[in-house]
């Protein structure tokens, strides 16, 4: 399998996902060249104080102004909240995404994180990925299939914690320090969540909850001031094992825990 690709495909459950735990590595390869596509699942419907139509629209509006400021392309949800749940429909349409996009990379959230459409939408785009090869799996739309390689990465859980409370660690970690108010910029678009958050989750804001999260995995690199924190899906079915293509592109901007990976491997 190759892929001379130079695109990158980042997945969320909801509007504001991406921008919350993954935009600074997108911020990053964005300005080295790639090309970047941002999907959410759902259409942040009960995100809101609204009607389901009304915090609809609303997100929609949003999640098209953040991928504007990096000149995304943006594909519309699938999903209402709360019903993203793994199944062939909605497997059909993340495998047309990734035969179209072609990436070199897809992040993902966490495959352990608190909320179920965050840790279904993991599934979904990572079996929608498995079967972008596969020529009598029909996507939809239609679209043909692609048998190029791409390495999956996936984000740290929401808050840091998987669904038990249990502290999770990062294999790769992401210097986004340089580009922190740029991220801030695209999550500042999702003004509805600012006070949502506040309301639904005890946070002051979106933004001081991500840059304080953005410190936190900065610390756990022990060398970023601030940092997204990154793990390899298994590249059985997906790329060669070695593939590492985020430590390739973005070099000293990324680092290995090599604990971590030693862990992994059984070594420790």
């Amino acid at each position: 399998m190759e892929n001379s690709s130079n695109s990158a495909l980042f997945a969320g459950a909801h509007p504001d996902d991406i921008e919350f735990m993954m935009a600074g590595t997108l911020l990053l390869l964005r300005d080295v060249g790639y090309e970047v596509h941002m999907w959410n699942l759902a259409d942040g419907c009960y995100g809101g104080f609204g009607s389901c139509d009304e915090n609809a629209s609303v997100r929609w509006s949003e999640a098209k102004k953040s991928a504007s400021i990096v000149g995304a392309h943006l594909y519309p949800p699938v999903s209402s909240d709360l019903s993203i749940f793994y199944g062939k429909e909605l497997i059909a349409k993340a495998c047309s995404i990734v035969r179209e996009v072609k990436p070199r990379f897809i992040f993902l959230p966490a495959p352990d994180d608190y909320m179920e459409d965050h840790v279904n939408t993991s599934r979904i785009l990572v079996t929608g990925a498995f079967a972008r090869g596969m020529r009598a799996f029909e996507s939809d739309p239609p679209r043909d299939a692609w048998e190029g390689s791409v390495t999956i990465y996936h984000a740290l859980p929401y808050g840091l914690r998987d669904q038990l409370g249990r502290f999770v660690r990062a294999s790769h970690y992401v210097d986004i320090s340089s580009i922190l108010e740029k991220k801030k910029e695209m999550l500042a678009c999702h003004k509805s969540q600012n006070k949502w958050v506040s309301f639904s989750q005890l946070k002051t804001s979106s933004i001081e909850f991500m840059e304080e999260i953005s410190q936190i995995v900065g610390r756990m690199s022990s060398i970023f001031r601030s940092a997204e924190g990154w793990r390899r899906h298994s590249s059985i079915g997906f790329c060669r094992e070695e593939d590492d293509p985020l430590l390739e592109v973005l070099g000293e901007k990324c680092f290995i825990d090599k604990d971590y990976e030693r862990w992994l491997r059984g070594e420790l």
